[in-house]
């Protein structure tokens, strides 16, 4: 019965997968079984890739996967009961020495240094994932998606969770990083029917309710000043917390309500403050948590600042695709041929995820057993269980030996693509000034 289900989950999905598609489907299959790869031909020594390595580049030119149908098979998978809790964020393809490679943008890399500046050249991509478990690392991607040179992360993070929303049965939780704690964060998601628990800047200035109004001016929009890092200018919390966790120990939680940015004044905000305690009640770590919950009824508050927590397993998917699945490894040419390679990672992440139930541990000499397993130990066992099920990928047809390159055709290097600086220009009236 589980077998059945992640069968048809890669019946539906391989025909989904456009234009060659079975040499794309078995792309993905050697991609889960082979652990080291150095470059992208080494896939085609894989027993499962019954190609010839050319195959390979030809179906990451040729191959068309339709996002939007592969993200509906996604949410097909997620179960109903309960509040589906989504996590956003996005990460960098480092490619520096890519100088023909078109839309190359400056990211953010913090494993890359230069200059003592973590800045890196490459491409953004931005990544809305489900968060499946309370504890574990598994976040399984929705949508995987280059963030073009004319967009920024905030505006594509918004158009993924609009696409996702529209076909979730249930009205989503979703966690952000403090990258989006901002104004125009807040005001783009006001229409989109999910909250948003997003953490905030240590160094942000808030706002309360005005006062009521007096009957004379206009209305006022803002009331007191909340620094999150001046503790003078804050008000009285509405309820304080005090728990025991598991992992963290003593836990203190202070709720405020009715707090809004200056230029989203139409979206009021609750702020929990979280802080980790010792045994005398002093704090253990000198920074503090600060939560922004934007959206209907909150959940308790000895559960909502728990929920953010679970948004760090979609930075353990960014470090199981880049050394597991291989994501950066191959060095394409143009940005189409690298967003269909990425098309194929939420794709791989969810067939381990339905066939976790499925594989029988097989861990390497110097690993442990597990009871729960990761995905990358469900990836050490996925051989067993291709074998088991086969695949729905036709296998090749002899066409005969290609005539290769015209003997006397001239061959022409290609062009060098400028580095993209996305830079934010403000309208002429704001920049003009009054004389």
């Amino acid at each position: 019965m589980k077998n059945a289900r992640l069968e048809e989950f890669r019946q539906v999905a391989y025909k989904y997968l456009g234009r060659a598609k079975d040499a794309t489907f078995e792309l993905t299959d050697a991609i889960l079984l082979t652990r080291t790869v150095y470059s992208l031909a080494d896939l085609s020594l894989s027993p499962v890739f019954r190609r010839k390595w050319p195959s390979i580049y030809e179906a990451l030119q040729d191959s068309r996967p339709q996002r939007q149908k592969l993200m509906q098979l996604y949410i097909k998978q997620i179960p109903l009961k309960g509040r589906p809790l989504l996590a956003g964020d996005h990460t960098n393809w480092s490619r520096p020495d890519a100088v023909t490679l078109q839309e190359r943008t400056y990211e953010h890399s913090g494993t890359s240094i230069a200059e003592n500046k973590p800045i890196s050249i490459g491409q953004g991509y931005s990544t809305i994932a489900w968060i499946p478990e309370k504890s574990g690392s598994w976040a399984l991607p929705l949508r995987h998606e280059r963030i073009t040179s004319g967009e920024s992360p905030i505006g594509k993070a918004v158009w993924q969770l609009k696409q996702v929303c529209k076909h979730l049965a249930v009205r989503p939780i979703s966690v952000w990083d403090s990258e989006y704690g901002c104004a125009p964060f807040v005001l783009k998601t006001a229409s989109i029917p999910a909250d948003i628990l997003v953490r905030l800047r240590s160094n942000l200035c808030l706002w309360g309710e005005p006062e009521a109004y007096t009957g004379k001016g206009r209305p006022k929009k803002h009331g007191s000043k909340f620094k999150l890092n001046e503790s003078t200018t804050w008000s009285d919390a509405e309820s304080v917390l005090e728990l025991d966790d598991p992992k963290l120990q003593r836990v203190r939680v202070s709720l405020w309500k009715n707090l809004h940015f200056r230029k989203a004044a139409a979206r009021p905000m609750l702020l929990l403050r979280v802080e980790r305690l010792n045994a005398q009640g002093n704090l253990r770590v000198l920074k503090p948590l600060w939560l922004a919950w934007v959206g209907e009824e909150m959940p308790s508050i000895e559960e909502v600042w728990r929920l953010y927590l679970r948004r760090f397993t979609i930075d353990h998917w960014y470090r199981f695709l880049k050394q597991r699945l291989h994501w950066t490894v191959p060095k394409l040419s143009t940005p189409k041929q690298c967003e269909r390679w990425s098309d194929l990672m939420p794709f791989m992440t969810w067939e381990l995820w339905l066939a976790r139930d499925i594989v029988t541990d097989n861990p390497l000499p110097w690993q442990k057993s597990l009871d729960n397993l990761t995905p990358g130990r469900v990836a050490q066992a996925m051989g067993g269980v291709f074998a088991v099920i086969g695949t729905p990928a036709l296998p090749p047809k002899p066409r005969g030996k290609s005539p290769g390159w015209e003997a006397g055709k001239k061959r022409h290097r290609k062009n060098r693509c400028p580095i993209v600086k996305k830079t934010v220009t403000r309208p002429r009236k704001e920049a003009s000034v009054a004389v």
